[in-house]
């Protein structure tokens, strides 16, 4: 199926790039470190990390870790609802080495804990998901319970329900390593409905790199989480200086002042 659409469909250029796809945009819709098809789109904000940025961060001691979640169409399914919470969001897989779990976990070893930047909301959903994945394997695992379904999930409201938890990183990316261990598998796929609104508790991700986003959207959902209602001064900014939004777009940083 991947074949026939790389045969017969088109790269969803953003509408103000007035002109037809070509085979150069194969290569530029995509980031420098995709390995993995699956998703329905690029996970754009990645689009302004080059070799050469990804040389300078190496330089100044900023590390990089990837992380892959597969974006479905339903990210982009605008809210229709007249209430957030009658918005269904789809769930979506995403695929972590164990690696980077152990690496976030020592990264909270010691009192001078590091700051996370997810790249793009992608990211930001998955690297979340990971820690409310990792409560539910905690209270698995201190009643001597295991996993019944062979796909870990973590449903659209869960992370609210769970949030009167107050488990450590340290101990959520533990018991995602044990469970990993358990399996004999140096690989976490799960799936995630993850839906980050305002008022949602960011518990790994320090800031985000993102670009601008449409209206009525789950992924401006994502920056009011972050912002409040300063986002909208900071998109009034943006268009009236003619800023470009969506996939080619230019990107913004974001700071999480409740983590």
């Amino acid at each position: 199926f991947s074949e026939l659409l790389a045969h017969i469909g088109n790269i969803p250029l953003p509408p103000y790039i007035e002109r037809a796809a070509t085979n150069e945009d194969k290569d530029r819709y995509q980031t420098t470190y995709a390995k993995q098809e699956g998703s329905v789109a690029a996970p754009t904000a990645g689009l302004h990390f080059s070799k050469e940025v990804f040389d300078q961060l190496a330089l100044k001691n900023i590390h990089s870790n990837f992380v892959t979640l597969h974006v479905g169409a339903g990210t982009f399914m605008p809210v229709k609802a007249a209430t957030i919470d009658e918005h269904v969001m789809h769930a979506e897989f995403i695929d972590v080495d164990a690696s980077t779990i152990q690496h976030l976990m020592n990264l909270f070893q010691n009192n001078d804990p590091k700051t996370i930047v997810a790249i793009g909301t992608t990211s930001i959903r998955t690297l979340e998901s990971l820690y409310w994945l990792g409560i539910q394997q905690y209270h698995l695992q201190k009643n001597n319970q295991t996993a019944n379904a062979s796909v870990l999930n973590l449903s659209q409201w869960e992370a609210y329900e769970l949030a009167e938890h107050n488990f450590t990183i340290k101990e959520t990316m533990n018991a995602l390593l044990n469970y990993l261990n358990s399996k004999g598998t140096e690989k976490l796929i799960a799936k995630t409905q993850l839906m980050v609104t305002p008022g949602y508790q960011f518990k790994v991700c320090n800031a985000l790199i993102t670009n601008f986003h449409q209206p009525k959207s789950t992924l401006l959902l994502i920056i009011a989480a972050i912002t409040g209602d300063e986002w909208k001064k900071v998109y009034a900014h943006a268009l009236e200086n003619d800023y470009r939004f969506l996939s080619y777009g230019d990107g913004s940083l974001f700071w999480m002042h409740n983590r």
